[in-house]
């Protein structure tokens, strides 16, 4: 087993934020979840990741109850869940320990916060010498509110502000600034096709 598919914080935690409304893509588990199938039928690992914040009283408190996989998705036993308190999924978890032990040096990454979570974790999972495919139509994100925006603005507000940074802009950047440096970037489909191929 030298690859791995990495599922980042495709959690509840994001279907009780009012922000959902505005997600780039509403079925992001559908995605993932023909990604898993992918892996699984390869025989890769696949590595589940969700965001934690203890103690803060928000939807990634796991007190709450949110910080758990989007209700489509179906954990295996044999499969790692890690939870993470950074934005990357290496920094705070064993991670790359549970990695090294299997043998992965390529990894697919998918998920949700494309510009944050995702990519960060694309980064370092570069700089630590992996090989890394970023699907990019499974990923999801929201529009990002401009710097000077109040911090309790509404979400229509966020919307109305033509300052603020669209999902689809965030998308197109984020796809801009890893292709090629960080990552090589593919598509569900075209994932599919190469395995079909394979088979």
């Amino acid at each position: 087993m030298t690859r791995a598919l990495i599922v980042i914080d495709v959690q509840e935690s994001f279907r009780a934020r009012p922000l959902w409304e505005t997600i780039s893509d509403p079925k992001i588990a559908d995605q993932v979840d023909r990604l898993v199938r992918l892996a699984r039928q390869a025989g890769d690992l696949v590595v589940w990741v969700l965001h934690s914040e203890p103690g803060s009283g928000d939807v990634f408190d796991p007190a709450l109850g949110h910080v758990r996989l989007m209700e489509e998705l179906q954990r295996l036993d044999t499969e790692p869940l890690v939870h993470k308190t950074s934005h990357n999924a290496f920094t705070t978890t064993n991670l790359q320990q549970l990695l090294t032990e299997h043998g992965v040096r390529e990894l697919t990454v998918c998920g949700i916060r494309t510009e944050q979570c995702v990519e960060t974790t694309t980064r370092v999972a570069s700089d630590l010498g992996y090989r890394v495919r970023f699907v990019v139509d499974a990923t999801a994100t929201n529009p990002i509110p401009h710097r000077d925006a109040p911090a309790d603005q509404s979400v229509a507000e966020l919307l109305a502000d033509p300052r603020t940074l669209s999902a689809e802009e965030i998308i197109r950047r984020t796809e801009y600034a890893l292709a090629g440096r960080f990552a090589t970037i593919t598509t569900v489909g075209q994932l599919e096709t190469e395995a079909e191929l394979q088979a």
